[in-house]
This record gives structure tokens, sequence and C-alpha cells, in this order.
């Protein structure tokens, strides 16, 4: 029996989305949903971390329910990349 939840999902489009999850009382991955494993290259270094999804659920296995609406413009954040609070900024002490 899948054992659901919904979740905001916003990869391509911001949207409510329902999947389901690992099985908390699986023996093999503890609920976590698989294992993780490091590997090494020919030099034995470290490599990388592999990902081995458990057979208690299914990562793929999502619906979409609802997609979520764009904010208007006017809402958007207009950041204009500067710290306010940073040298430049405001500030109530003088100055050095």
């Amino acid at each position: 029996m899948p054992r659901l939840r919904i979740h905001v999902d916003g990869w391509t489009h911001r949207a409510l989305v329902l999947t389901d999850t690992p099985d908390p009382d699986c023996p093999t991955c503890q609920g976590e949903g698989g294992h993780a494993y490091d590997y090494g290259d020919h030099n034995g270094e470290y490599a990388g971390t592999e990902w081995e999804p458990c057979g208690c659920w299914n990562e793929n296995r999502r619906w979409t329910l609802l997609p979520l609406p764009r904010r208007p413009g006017w809402l958007r954040r207009r950041n204009t990349g500067r710290d306010p609070w940073g040298p430049g900024g405001y500030s109530n002490e003088p100055p050095f």
C-alpha cells in the first residue's frame, strides 16, 4: 500500500504533487528509501556517492494535483544584488 504525501514541486513549474514515500518499517532500508555508498576511482581516491533505491517505494510514482499560479510582476521581488546593510548601504554609525 503506498504511503502518500503532498509537497510543492518547483522543477519546471510550481505545483502541488502527490508522491509515494518509503516504508518506515522496511527492514532493508529502515525507512530511508535506499542505500548510499561511496565509490573510488582507479587510484582508490573518493570519486562520488551512488544511491541505490530500495524496493519498498517507487521514487517515480508522482501525480500533479494542482499547478500553482505565478506571482504577478508587481509582486515579484526586485533584487538589485546589493546588500542594503553592507558597506555603502544604510548605517546609523558614523563613518571612520
